[in-house]
């Protein structure tokens, strides 16, 4: 049977119309997103098509709207909980948090920046995993869309390849295939004013991601 939609007006961040037609669906009809469909997603920057199953975004949506109460954000949950990162106390609404950085280039310095698992990744088929890497310091974006600009696409590349591919390398001929990132613009993110992109491989053991994390399944 369908699930009930989800009154709009309790929802702590903005519901796609894919979330939306989901919810509506239920979790009876829902498809996990498989490999090969992610890479088009990517590739066309389709981004708003990626979905939750419905009861883990209909979880996902209390959840937020809990955390937000205690913490006051996102953002502040994440930064305390997650990353343990401190902002600085010159940081406000419109900065967003400020950290003292060992190098304020991104990625410049390991110290500036961690990688996780996400603890409410999308719908995804098994063997593939969701990791999220923060930043303390900010990537060049398109103003105000936070559309990738052409360096920073080749930033991220940068890091993807030095820390995932060549990591994946060393088990296999086709590590690149096992890799997968993207970077959701502002309108699609529902922890803003921490900078942060997704990376996503496929069938790699626990052990390699607990490399990259340093922390198990969250």
């Amino acid at each position: 049977m369908a699930e009930s939609s989800v009154d709009s007006s309790s929802c702590p961040f903005d519901l796609t119309e894919t979330d939306i037609e989901n919810l509506r669906l239920g979790d009876e009809h829902f498809k996990p997103h498989h490999w090969e469909e992610l890479k088009h997603i990517i590739a066309t920057n389709n981004l708003s098509i990626l979905k939750r199953k419905p009861s883990d975004l209909r979880r996902y949506i209390v959840w937020t709207n809990r955390t937000k109460a205690e913490y006051g954000s996102l953002t502040s949950f994440v930064c305390k909980e997650r990353l343990h990162w401190i902002p600085l106390s010159s940081s406000t609404a419109e900065s967003g948090p400020v950290f003292e950085c060992k190098d304020e280039r991104p990625f410049a310095s390991a110290d500036d920046y961690k990688i996780l698992c996400n603890d409410w990744p999308y719908g995804l088929a098994p063997g593939i995993k969701h990791l999220v890497v923060w930043l303390k310091t900010r990537i060049p974006v398109q103003q105000p869309e936070g559309y990738l600009l052409p360096e920073s696409n080749a930033l991220i590349q940068g890091i993807v390849q030095r820390t995932f591919v060549n990591r994946l390398a060393r088990e296999w001929d086709d590590a690149e295939d096992h890799v997968q990132w993207f970077k959701n613009w502002v309108g699609l993110q529902s922890v803003r004013g921490l900078d942060h992109f997704h990376v996503l491989v496929k069938d790699v053991p626990e052990d390699i991601v607990r490399e990259w994390t340093g922390e198990g399944d969250p």
